[in-house]
């Protein structure tokens, strides 16, 4: 049974303080997501109640960075999703070769484990001189995190298969260094990756991009916030680029449709107006 501590009224009044406090906007988000995440920090960090958890995040500022890692979503790994890398490799980043520079913004990054991804694949088809991917996340504390290369040496197996079924060229674990229970990436592979923090919700568009990456992020979204990032990244991508979303994700339905080619058999659309 889920636990139900926090009710949708108090759930309101408390993105009301967050935003009004510390000027992150969670009102967007789906609310049933949302209402999962607060009961279960409540459960984790063992709050008896609504009025405890609000006294804490409104009190204590340092508490703050906790707060917006539960709410935003942070599940994610190298190569997920190996055919929609493979396509990546075989197709979409090829002709973004033919560009004199390339610019690659993933949006929603986490823990960088997709910056890491696609800066592989840029090396392996000689590309990764002339790019640079802008990775970003509205929270500080995985942003931090990604800029270190270091993962846990336990799913290495995992994304070695991920990988090796993307197209992967060579023996993965030379990429990265083992270190006792855990893996650091080369520092070249992140000589081009720029991570910074961006929030979805109320930042503007920073640069021209041939590629914007957003997958498995806006599903969290309700309908008028897709919308909204979905307009963001128009304006943040060069006609021709192409947009990658997650496998539940979609542009159709929305105000960009008639603009957009989809790619067959992939959730990655293109630009063409």
């Amino acid at each position: 049974m889920e636990l139900d501590i926090i009710k949708d009224q108090e759930m309101e009044m408390l993105l009301e303080d967050v935003s009004a406090i510390y000027g992150y906007d969670f009102s967007q988000y789906s609310k049933a997501s949302l209402k999962r995440r607060l009961n279960r920090i409540c459960l984790v960090d063992r709050f008896a109640s609504f009025a405890e958890l609000r006294y804490r995040v409104i009190s204590d500022k340092t508490y703050l960075q906790r707060f917006v890692e539960e709410i935003t979503v942070n599940v994610t790994e190298m190569f997920r999703d190996p055919l929609f890398y493979k396509k990546l490799r075989n197709d979409i980043l090829p002709k973004l070769g033919t560009y004199p520079f390339i610019r690659i913004w993933v949006a929603g990054c986490s823990t960088g484990e997709e910056a890491y991804s696609i800066a592989i694949l840029l090396k392996e088809i000689n590309l990764y001189h002339k790019a640079l991917i802008y990775a970003t996340d509205i929270n500080p504390t995985v942003i931090e995190k990604a800029s270190k290369g270091i993962f846990p040496l336990s799913v290495m197996k995992q994304y070695s298969e991920n990988y090796i079924h993307a197209g992967g060229t060579k023996d993965f674990s030379s990429y990265y260094t083992a270190m006792y229970d855990v893996v650091k990436f080369q520092e070249e592979l992140n000589s081009r990756i720029l991570f910074s923090t961006h929030n979805l919700v109320s930042d503007s568009s920073f640069n021209e991009f041939q590629l914007i990456l957003c997958r498995n992020v806006l599903i969290y979204f309700d309908k008028e916030l897709q919308n909204k990032v979905f307009n963001l990244f128009d304006s943040s991508l060069q006609t021709l680029g192409y947009l990658a979303l997650g496998d539940k994700e979609t542009i159709r339905f929305s105000s960009l449709e008639k603009r957009f080619k989809q790619c067959k058999g992939h959730k990655i659309y293109q630009k063409m107006s």
